[in-house]
């Protein structure tokens, strides 16, 4: 409940400026693989909407394995997005000045459950 007033909250103030934006969440579906181990039918790739916030990192974050200066802050509202979130998502902002396409390093919900607290990196 207190995430979806949030979520509608947050995309009201969000303008032109943000700091939400529209964003896409780009996974993948298992594939069919056979008894012998050979893929029947490849994983299909999925899109799901949703809207997200890039901004920096957290001390946390810095002291996590993997960490590079680059990465950021990737904050996806839950209650814009269908289903869960993973480190095999990539999301892309699709608008903003940070817009761009993000692989996710590392994923947290926040204590109150509003958004997926992400550490990302850019792709080039």
């Amino acid at each position: 409940m207190f995430a979806g007033i949030f979520a509608q909250l947050a995309t009201a103030v969000s303008g032109d400026d943000g700091p939400y934006f529209p964003a896409i969440v780009r996974t993948e579906t298992a594939p069919v693989i056979d008894a012998g181990g050979s893929i029947i039918t490849p994983g299909q790739p999925v899109e799901r909407p949703c809207m997200a916030q890039v901004d920096a990192v957290t001390d946390a974050m810095r002291l996590q394995d993997g960490f590079n200066q680059k990465d950021v802050r990737l904050i996806v509202l839950t209650a814009t997005l269908a289903g869960a979130l993973d480190t095999t998502a990539r999301v892309e902002v699709t608008a903003g000045p940070n817009a761009g396409l993000y692989s996710v390093q590392s994923v947290a919900r926040d204590p109150v459950g509003v958004g997926w607290d992400c550490r990302a990196r850019k792709d080039a």
